[in-house]
């Protein structure tokens, strides 16, 4: 069965994601800005890119390479359009993680905001284990007892997801990390209105 990320519209998700009762947007974007900075990295690989939504803050005195991996197709072509400015410095994979991963190339730094969830611990080592990366900083929300999608106009949009998300967990997370050799460095917590926590955990090699 085909993957749900790939049929959901992305103004669909982007209209859900900024509204004041969600403000996950608007947060990860904040987080963005900080990881993008926070290391001395030539490349950085961003999983679950959607719309780019931080891409902005890319400095191409910095990078050399900035990936931008998602299932959708229809995503990148967007994040294609919306960041020309960072020309053949943008190289975007258009992939299916938990059976593709082996396409992948190496990069110092991988992103991965709200992707994790929607792969697996064990899928997302075996891509840790592709690209090789240095650093690692991982957006991932704590639901606090709440339904894993925020309610809004949307919240049907968002149906398919139930087959295939995974509740998170920071120490669960760590400890996964911790067996293919990645050390805890930080965790910063953005609360969110409705109550939802996301939480930035970052691991070197």
């Amino acid at each position: 069965m085909d993957n749900p990320w790939k049929f959901i519209n992305l103004s669909d998700y982007e209209n859900h994601m900024q509204l004041d009762t969600v403000m996950q947007l608007q947060m990860l974007n904040d987080m963005m800005k900080v990881q993008l900075n926070s290391y001395s990295v030539d490349s950085v690989m961003v999983l679950g890119i959607a719309g780019g939504n931080g891409l902005e803050y890319v400095d191409p005195q910095k990078y050399s390479a900035v990936y931008g991996v998602d299932i959708n197709s229809g995503y990148l072509q967007e994040v294609k359009r919306r960041y020309r400015n960072l020309g053949d410095l943008l190289k975007c994979i258009c992939i299916d993680l938990i059976s593709e991963n082996s396409k992948l190339p190496n990069a110092d730094f991988v992103i991965a905001n709200l992707l994790i969830e929607y792969i697996g611990y064990d899928c997302f080592k075996n891509v840790i284990k592709q690209v090789k990366p240095k650093y690692i900083s991982c957006g991932i929300q704590l639901n606090t007892g709440e339904a894993f999608v925020s309610d809004s106009p949307y919240l049907h949009v968002f149906d398919g997801l139930n087959r295939i998300h995974h509740q998170m967990e920071t120490v669960e997370l760590i400890g996964h990390m911790s067996n293919i050799g990645y050390q805890h460095l930080s965790t910063t917590e953005y609360p969110l209105p409705n109550g939802k926590i996301l939480v930035k955990v970052d691991f070197v090699k």
